[in-house]
């Protein structure tokens, strides 16, 4: 699908989380992620949604869960990958995929392009990860490079689908 962006920080195995939340706390990638999500609708499973520390502003949300749920009005709900497929065909806006990795792997085919923060560490107590997928179907780009106080190196990447 031409609109669908995947976005995400991974570590070197692909590690996504750790206990619901976040393995590494990098503010320029929080400020990364918040320029290419604002003003956009952002797809997410339920466990993301309870993992936000607060309502991100100037979002549309989009919730993927076959789970009854009571959610604010103004959360749209989809109980299946076809609706939520449906929903996003609708849109002509640029759809934001961010987590978690359940989603991440059913979303995986149907995007076109990935923004993806790749981490030059480990973590070895991770519980969620990215899908693995093919770097031969993608043209890959590198947006900046940074080091965190931590000494820990990573980089924002573009992939688009070939």
């Amino acid at each position: 699908m031409k609109n669908v962006t995947i976005i995400a920080a991974i570590g070197k195995n692909r590690e996504l989380g750790r206990n619901n939340d976040l393995i590494w706390h990098l503010p320029d990638d929080l400020k990364f992620f918040k320029e290419n999500t604002l003003g956009k609708p952002i797809v997410m499973g339920l466990n993301t949604l309870y993992s936000l520390p607060r309502k991100l502003k100037d979002r549309q949300y989009i919730v993927l869960t076959n789970q009854k749920v009571e959610l604010d009005d103004d959360i749209i709900v989809a109980k299946s990958l076809d609706e939520l497929l449906d929903i996003i065909k609708k849109r002509t806006d640029e759809v934001m995929i961010i987590g978690g990795a359940s989603i991440y792997r059913q979303m995986i085919d149907y995007a076109d392009k990935m923004l993806l923060t790749e981490v030059d560490a480990e973590c070895k107590d991770a519980d969620v990860y990215f899908p693995e997928f093919d770097k031969n179907d993608w043209n890959s780009e590198v947006l900046s490079s940074h080091v965190t106080l931590e000494d820990i190196p990573y980089k924002h990447l573009v992939y688009t689908r070939k």
